[in-house]
């Protein structure tokens, strides 16, 4: 962040991006439990403790130096196991599963600009708290928005890309499956050829710019 110590950026980063990428996954294993699959309950996964989620590399390592070098900030969590067999209908479940991932995303960024707002609210009386309120508040608003737009792409394994499986009449939802194994690598060529990033760039700027005017910053 612009006028920020590399220490500050990590400060006030790192509690919106632990929640942002373990909350995702937690809301996965939790709607699946809610529809018939209890696998991420019985494997403890149904906690905010991110120790249970945090991917070393996919959670920290790489986020953070993508945030360092202040480009489009990229990673991923310990995926929550879901075993579609035990859901009471499959195909819609697993649509379900998959859309309350970016769900919760959106739930974070709303919560985040209120957090923001509340910092704002906070400056006339204590300005010490203030600013590390506001800045988690818009950090946490960007990493959530990003999160979200980023896994609606109709691209499996993205949650998009199953949304759109569950949504398909199946003929078509086998073609889309089949792309899933290659999905990982068309989304990395898809950030180095810069495409990804003028791809969710508007309706994520679109979107902040919606939840800065709410909170009113």
């Amino acid at each position: 962040m612009h006028g920020l110590t590399t220490i500050q950026t990590i400060s006030v980063s790192i509690l919106p991006l632990i929640f942002a990428i373990t909350v995702h996954e937690v809301a996965h294993g939790w709607v699946a439990s809610k529809l018939g699959d209890p696998t991420a309950r019985m494997l403890g996964r149904l906690t905010l403790n991110p120790v249970k989620h945090i991917d070393p590399i996919g959670t920290l390592l790489v986020p953070g130096i993508l945030l360092l070098l202040g480009g489009f900030i990229f990673g991923w969590a310990k995926p929550v196991p879901v075993d579609w067999r035990n859901l009471r209908n499959p195909r819609r479940d697993m649509a379900l599963v998959a859309a309350a991932g970016p769900g919760a995303n959106l739930a974070m960024a709303i919560g985040w600009a209120l957090i923001a707002k509340l910092g704002l609210l906070l400056a006339p009386v204590s300005p010490w708290a203030s600013l590390p309120l506001i800045l988690m508040g818009k950090v946490g608003i960007y990493l959530n928005l990003i999160l979200m737009v980023l896994n609606l792409l109709p691209l499996p394994p993205l949650d998009g890309g199953r949304v759109l499986v569950g949504l398909l009449p199946p003929r078509a939802a086998a073609s889309v499956a089949r792309i899933e194994p290659y999905g990982f690598y068309i989304l990395l060529a898809l950030l180095f050829f810069g495409v990804l990033g003028r791809i969710i760039g508007p309706p994520i700027f679109a979107l902040e710019r919606l939840l800065y005017g709410l909170a009113g910053i």
